[in-house]
């Protein structure tokens, strides 16, 4: 656990990488800020936690993101990158093998969505069994129209990861917010078109509605895929569909494939219990007529705990898996090691400031973002709980993919998996309807900390049986120890203060009590960092400062 010289990463080095990881952060905010604002005005259109319109589209929109990451999701991020990161160092750039690789991925996609889409009925009923059969009905019409989407998410995964591996980093992450945008008219056109949707039972919805709905939807996620075309344009790269795909080298690929295909699996099966304990909990708090946290609930506070980690963990991880791949490939354990530290320190800080303001606001932004919605925060600070070790586990498997090694993720999804699973069935047994989908948030905290341990454990044992020298945690533990500390006092502070406030109705002094609650985490995080000597926070800032006007370069 000592730490090791060659953890200390090159200036020239952090810059690029942060150059790169602000890019893409950037485009993440404007999609999340984007994606906020869209489920404000989809719970004004619909409703936000127990209406029917809320809960029967947050099943139908969901099932395509839930088929994405069964079918191909995980699978094409494990394989495409270290594959053509490979295939560059060919006599041809890769191409012919690239071409074969993307072209297989499309086929299976199309394949799989289009048995998924005529699958509809099955699939609501795997993910909403306690639905009455008008809710069904409608659920299944939606799913109709929303399905399709799998394939337009797999040809924008696998588009963006051509990116990736040639070093193109932006366009993937700023692609979504084309999606928010065309997502965001067509609610604002239904808003219009069906005033008081929100209250309609379920019987009362009429085809033109379903169509204009999950219609607008899925069109968001088509032009959220091809409009990455044209940047593959100008880089230069020509896709064309080839065909023929034994004897090309594709076995190693297939081997990783599987075993990630294996983890998915696993935790999209806990994942469907975890959605029939949610909506089995949402359905009970309508019949007795009282709040609390449903399957709606827990989108929302799903949405808002990814927030950092996609802002900060997805982009920086983006940047470094090319690089890991490269260092694997070329036997430089020293390079991986010290790319993993770099990266794990970075995310462990970010994730500790906003694992306090989540802990310190969440109920108050659960109600800033929908009436009546403080069960979302509830959910929120639960979850939250975990969120440092899931943005470190990410990275970790991250490191094993670039090795081509994905049975090691296996292993760790699989007791992440058990985990939950055993959470979720104590939550439908013994806790109340009210706080059953908060105690899934608990169980995922839970399952993430212990999953991050035994893969930090395997992490550390893969590069030890390369050179002979361990993980060089003490620098990550050290960071880990301050930014804990810091964390702990910056969000008690703040959740003092809250407290003298109560809850309020108004979502407007919600929104208030958010932003300078926000503000004071920020500040006094920030302060304490610089007194405690922790620097990861200013190697990921540097750029983004660099840009401001006045700032000396």
């Amino acid at each position: 656990m000592s730490a090791t010289p060659d953890q200390t990463v090159p200036d020239e080095s952090k810059a690029s990488l942060a150059r790169a990881s602000a890019l893409m952060a950037s485009g993440t905010l404007v999609s999340r800020v984007l994606g906020f604002a869209r489920s404000v005005v989809q719970g004004a259109a619909i409703g936000g936690t127990v209406e029917v319109g809320a809960q029967v589209f947050d099943v139908a929109n969901k099932a395509p993101n839930v088929f994405y990451m069964l079918l191909a999701g995980g699978v094409l991020n494990a394989v495409l990158v270290p594959q053509i990161v490979r295939a560059l160092k060919q006599p041809d750039g890769g191409k012919e093998y690239v071409d074969r690789l993307i072209t297989l991925a499309l086929l299976v996609m199309a394949v799989a969505t289009a048995l998924l889409t005529l699958a509809a009925p099955v699939v609501v009923r795997v993910y909403a069994s306690s639905f009455s059969q008008d809710w069904i009905a409608l659920t299944t019409a939606l799913a109709f129209w929303c399905l399709p989407q799998v394939f337009f998410y797999g040809l924008y995964t696998v588009l963006g990861q051509v990116l990736n591996a040639r070093g193109s980093f932006g366009p993937f992450m700023w692609a979504p917010v084309l999606n928010n945008v065309v997502a965001i008219a067509g609610l604002a056109v239904f808003m219009v078109a069906v005033p008081g949707a929100e209250d309609l039972a379920a019987d009362e919805w009429t085809p033109g509605m379903v169509a204009l709905l999950a219609g607008t939807a899925t069109l968001g996620i088509v032009a959220q895929a091809l409009v990455l075309f044209w940047p593959l344009r100008r880089i230069g790269f020509r896709y064309r569909p080839r065909f023929g795909f034994r004897g090309i080298g594709l076995r190693s690929a297939g081997r990783v494939a599987g075993w990630t295909f294996a983890a998915v699996v696993a935790g999209q099966l806990v994942f469907v219990l975890t959605t029939n304990t949610a909506t089995r909990a949402g359905d009970q708090l309508a019949a007795m007529r009282v709040p609390g946290a449903t399957g709606a609930s827990y989108t929302y506070a799903y949405l808002l705990f990814m927030l950092p980690h996609s802002l900060v963990a997805v982009s920086l991880v983006t940047a470094l898996f090319t690089r890991l791949a490269s260092a694997a490939h070329a036997g430089d354990t020293a390079a991986v090691r010290r790319d993993f530290s770099h990266g794990a320190r970075t995310v462990t800080v970010v994730g500790a400031l906003a694992t306090a303001g989540f802990v310190a606001l969440g109920p108050w932004i659960g109600a800033a973002m929908v009436h009546g919605g403080r069960p979302i925060g509830q959910v929120l600070v639960a979850m939250s709980l975990g969120l440092v070790p899931f943005s470190v586990n990410y990275l970790v498997s991250r490191v094993f993919y670039a090795y081509e090694d994905a049975r090691t993720p296996f292993r760790v999804a699989l007791v992440n998996a058990v985990i939950t699973a055993a959470g979720n069935v104590v939550c439908w047994v013994a806790v109340p309807p009210q706080w059953t989908v908060v105690g899934i948030g608990a169980t995922m905290s839970v399952a993430n900390v212990v999953a991050c341990a035994v893969g930090l454990v395997l992490l550390r044992r893969h590069l030890r049986a390369r050179d002979g020298r361990g993980l060089g945690g003490y620098l990550l533990l050290r960071t880990a120890v301050r930014v804990g500390i810091i964390a702990v006092v910056t969000g008690g502070l703040v959740f003092a203060g809250t407290r003298l406030v109560g809850p309020v109705d108004s979502q407007v002094v919600n929104l208030a009590v958010v932003l300078v609650g926000g503000v004071v985490v920020l500040v006094v995080f920030l302060g304490l960092c610089k007194l405690m000597r922790v620097r990861e926070l200013d190697d990921l800032a540097g750029p983004l400062r660099r840009r401001l006007p006045g700032v000396r370069r």
